[in-house]
């Protein structure tokens, strides 16, 4: 369930929009099985998730002459960490169509850190934070270790455009042997608020979507992506 974190900085309003775009094959996944997958921390493409920056390395490092497993328990504990990340933006964002759809084929969910707060209240079994990623200058800047989290709420400033939202979760407790990342039960009804249809998919797709959608039993709307709209001469 969610549970909150003084310490880890979140959007204040509940309506603040967020996104996650993702193909067909994870969206039926999630709708059927009712369980939001999140990834291993060190599973992700930028290999610097869950690392420190430079500064604090070498903070880390004079700590650690004195006390070798506080550097080993940061090393090892990103395999203990999973993560799901959104999007927070008012609008559709073309980028984000482009990394992470392929062959014109996708959806966008819409929800808000409102309805992803309610809808973490269905898992009982692992805590989940909230938190917005600070984007930073590993080279220069200090990444603030006196939080366990801190690590894994901080990247580097090339991936400034991705204005991520995380979902958060260290299950260290539950002793788990985790590969990839692992499924936690949600809410879809109060985590969706729309669908958005790729852009660029045809019109058999889009049927598919409001096809499949409806048989599952679902209400949420399904709307045509902004990108798509006619041009005004």
């Amino acid at each position: 369930m969610y549970v909150n974190n003084p310490n880890i900085k979140i959007p204040e309003n509940p309506d603040t929009i967020i996104w996650k775009y993702m193909d067909m094959s994870k969206f039926l996944d999630l709708l059927i099985s009712g369980k939001m997958f999140m990834s291993r921390s060190d599973k992700f493409e930028d290999q610097y998730e869950g690392t420190f920056s430079e500064p604090t390395f070498e903070e880390i490092k004079k700590i650690s002459q004195n006390n070798p497993k506080f550097l080993n328990y940061y090393k090892s504990h990103r395999e203990n960490v999973v993560i799901s990340s959104w999007h927070t933006n008012e609008y559709e964002s073309f980028a984000m169509w482009q990394i992470f759809t392929k062959n014109n084929e996708g959806l966008a969910i819409q929800s808000t850190i409102g309805r992803l707060k309610e809808a973490l209240q269905k898992e009982r079994f692992t805590e989940q934070y909230i938190g917005e990623v600070n984007y930073i200058d590993y080279k220069k800047e200090l990444i603030p270790f006196d939080d366990a989290f801190f690590p894994f709420l901080f990247k580097r400033k090339s991936f400034q455009y991705e204005n991520e939202v995380r979902i958060i979760s260290d299950v260290t407790s539950q002793k788990l042997t985790i590969n990839d990342g692992l499924k936690i039960d949600v809410d879809i009804n109060k985590m969706i608020e729309k669908i958005y249809i790729h852009p660029k998919s045809e019109n058999w797709y889009k049927k598919l979507v409001i096809e499949l959608v409806s048989k599952l039993g679902f209400g949420f709307e399904i709307e045509k992506s902004d990108l798509e709209s006619d041009i005004l001469i």
